[in-house]
Protein backbone atom coordinates (compact mmCIF):
# COMPACT_ATOMS: atom_id res chain seq x y z
CA UNK A 1 0.00 0.00 0.00
CA UNK A 2 1.30 3.72 -0.91
CA UNK A 3 2.24 5.52 1.73
CA UNK A 4 0.68 8.80 2.16
CA UNK A 5 2.71 11.18 5.06
CA UNK A 6 0.48 13.74 6.94
CA UNK A 7 2.59 15.84 9.32
CA UNK A 8 1.29 16.70 12.80
CA UNK A 9 2.21 18.63 15.81
CA UNK A 10 2.22 17.06 19.06
CA UNK A 11 3.52 17.55 22.53
CA UNK A 12 5.49 14.54 24.49
CA UNK A 13 3.63 13.62 27.75
CA UNK A 14 3.93 11.53 30.71
CA UNK A 15 1.79 8.33 30.52
CA UNK A 16 1.16 5.16 32.90
CA UNK A 17 5.04 4.24 32.65
CA UNK A 18 3.73 1.09 32.63
CA UNK A 19 5.17 0.30 28.90
CA UNK A 20 8.69 1.33 30.30
CA UNK A 21 8.39 -0.29 33.74
CA UNK A 22 9.44 3.04 35.30
CA UNK A 23 6.06 3.48 37.47
CA UNK A 24 6.18 3.23 41.46
CA UNK A 25 3.43 0.14 41.40
CA UNK A 26 4.26 -1.70 38.32
CA UNK A 27 3.76 -4.85 41.19
CA UNK A 28 2.99 -7.10 37.52
CA UNK A 29 5.75 -5.77 35.00
CA UNK A 30 8.52 -4.51 36.86
CA UNK A 31 10.64 -4.36 33.48
CA UNK A 32 7.78 -2.63 31.58
CA UNK A 33 4.60 -4.29 29.17
CA UNK A 34 7.02 -3.21 26.11
CA UNK A 35 9.58 -6.14 27.45
CA UNK A 36 7.37 -8.71 27.87
CA UNK A 37 5.53 -8.18 24.63
CA UNK A 38 8.47 -7.56 22.34
CA UNK A 39 8.74 -11.27 21.74
CA UNK A 40 5.16 -11.79 21.18
CA UNK A 41 5.43 -9.55 18.47
CA UNK A 42 8.73 -11.05 16.46
CA UNK A 43 7.03 -14.27 17.27
CA UNK A 44 4.42 -13.47 14.93
CA UNK A 45 6.50 -11.45 12.45
CA UNK A 46 7.32 -7.92 13.74
CA UNK A 47 10.63 -7.49 14.67
CA UNK A 48 10.76 -3.92 16.77
CA UNK A 49 14.05 -5.32 18.89
CA UNK A 50 16.04 -2.23 17.05
CA UNK A 51 13.18 0.47 18.77
CA UNK A 52 13.47 1.42 22.09
CA UNK A 53 11.45 -0.09 24.95
CA UNK A 54 9.05 2.22 25.95
CA UNK A 55 6.22 4.58 24.20
CA UNK A 56 6.55 7.54 23.69
CA UNK A 57 3.05 9.44 24.49
CA UNK A 58 2.25 12.15 22.18
CA UNK A 59 -0.68 14.25 22.08
CA UNK A 60 -2.21 15.78 19.29
CA UNK A 61 -4.75 18.18 20.98
CA UNK A 62 -7.07 19.28 19.49
CA UNK A 63 -7.00 16.73 17.47
CA UNK A 64 -7.71 12.78 17.77
CA UNK A 65 -6.83 9.95 15.77
CA UNK A 66 -8.25 6.63 14.40
CA UNK A 67 -6.45 3.47 13.67
CA UNK A 68 -8.01 3.17 10.32
CA UNK A 69 -5.96 0.55 8.27
CA UNK A 70 -3.29 -0.35 9.89
CA UNK A 71 -0.16 -2.42 8.36
CA UNK A 72 -0.30 -5.05 11.22
CA UNK A 73 -2.46 -6.42 13.32
CA UNK A 74 -2.40 -8.82 15.82
CA UNK A 75 -5.01 -10.59 17.52
CA UNK A 76 -5.15 -11.80 21.03
CA UNK A 77 -1.55 -11.51 22.20
CA UNK A 78 -1.21 -13.62 25.46
CA UNK A 79 1.71 -11.23 26.71
CA UNK A 80 1.61 -12.05 30.15
CA UNK A 81 -0.30 -14.30 32.44
CA UNK A 82 -4.53 -14.26 32.00
CA UNK A 83 -4.53 -13.84 35.95
CA UNK A 84 -2.83 -10.05 35.14
CA UNK A 85 -3.76 -9.68 31.75
CA UNK A 86 -6.23 -11.18 29.23
CA UNK A 87 -4.79 -11.21 25.65
CA UNK A 88 -4.92 -8.36 24.00
CA UNK A 89 -5.23 -6.85 20.17
CA UNK A 90 -2.59 -4.51 18.58
CA UNK A 91 -1.94 -2.75 15.47
CA UNK A 92 0.79 -0.89 14.32
CA UNK A 93 1.45 1.64 11.65
CA UNK A 94 4.84 2.87 10.28
CA UNK A 95 5.67 6.82 11.22
CA UNK A 96 8.91 8.93 11.76
CA UNK A 97 8.99 11.29 14.90
CA UNK A 98 10.79 14.52 13.86
CA UNK A 99 12.80 16.27 16.71
CA UNK A 100 15.22 18.82 16.55
CA UNK A 101 15.37 18.82 13.09
CA UNK A 102 16.13 14.84 13.69
CA UNK A 103 13.61 11.76 12.17
CA UNK A 104 13.38 8.60 14.03
CA UNK A 105 11.54 5.79 12.60
CA UNK A 106 8.76 4.05 14.68
CA UNK A 107 5.55 2.86 14.76
CA UNK A 108 2.42 3.60 15.88
CA UNK A 109 1.85 1.42 18.78
CA UNK A 110 -2.04 0.72 18.91
CA UNK A 111 -3.29 -1.29 21.62
CA UNK A 112 -7.14 -2.31 21.16
CA UNK A 113 -9.21 -0.37 23.69
CA UNK A 114 -11.57 -3.11 23.43
CA UNK A 115 -9.30 -5.77 24.50
CA UNK A 116 -7.37 -3.39 27.41
CA UNK A 117 -7.83 -3.99 31.29
CA UNK A 118 -6.37 -0.75 32.34
CA UNK A 119 -4.15 2.20 31.50
CA UNK A 120 -6.58 3.38 28.51
CA UNK A 121 -5.60 6.25 26.55
CA UNK A 122 -7.06 9.86 25.96
CA UNK A 123 -8.55 9.68 21.30
CA UNK A 124 -5.46 12.49 21.35
CA UNK A 125 -2.67 10.89 22.79
CA UNK A 126 -0.65 8.54 20.21
CA UNK A 127 1.72 5.94 21.71
CA UNK A 128 4.91 5.57 19.65
CA UNK A 129 7.39 2.96 19.94
CA UNK A 130 10.69 4.79 18.63
CA UNK A 131 14.21 4.62 17.61
CA UNK A 132 15.61 5.93 21.26
CA UNK A 133 15.55 9.80 20.74
CA UNK A 134 18.39 11.84 22.73
CA UNK A 135 17.65 14.80 24.58
CA UNK A 136 13.68 14.44 24.25
CA UNK A 137 11.50 14.36 27.64
CA UNK A 138 8.05 15.75 28.65
CA UNK A 139 6.46 19.07 27.13
CA UNK A 140 8.62 18.32 23.98
CA UNK A 141 7.21 19.57 20.56
CA UNK A 142 7.80 17.10 18.26
CA UNK A 143 6.42 16.13 14.58
CA UNK A 144 4.88 13.18 13.59
CA UNK A 145 4.68 11.92 10.30
CA UNK A 146 1.70 9.39 10.07
CA UNK A 147 0.37 7.42 7.24
CA UNK A 148 -3.14 9.00 6.14
CA UNK A 149 -3.78 5.62 4.38
CA UNK A 150 -3.35 3.62 7.94
CA UNK A 151 -4.01 6.35 10.48
CA UNK A 152 -7.27 8.87 10.20
CA UNK A 153 -5.82 12.59 11.82
CA UNK A 154 -9.31 13.96 13.01
CA UNK A 155 -9.59 17.92 12.01
CA UNK A 156 -12.52 18.17 13.41
CA UNK A 157 -12.16 19.59 16.51
CA UNK A 158 -15.87 18.80 17.77
CA UNK A 159 -13.77 15.44 17.98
Amino acid sequence: MRKKWETVRGIVERGYRVASGDTEDSEYYPYGTIELQLPKFKERGLDLTQYYSATLNISIKPYTFEMKNPEITFKNVAWTSPDKHPPEHFSFSRCRVIFKNKSYDGWVYYPHPETKKRHFQRPDLIEIIAEKIDGISYDDEVELEINMAEVLINHDLAG
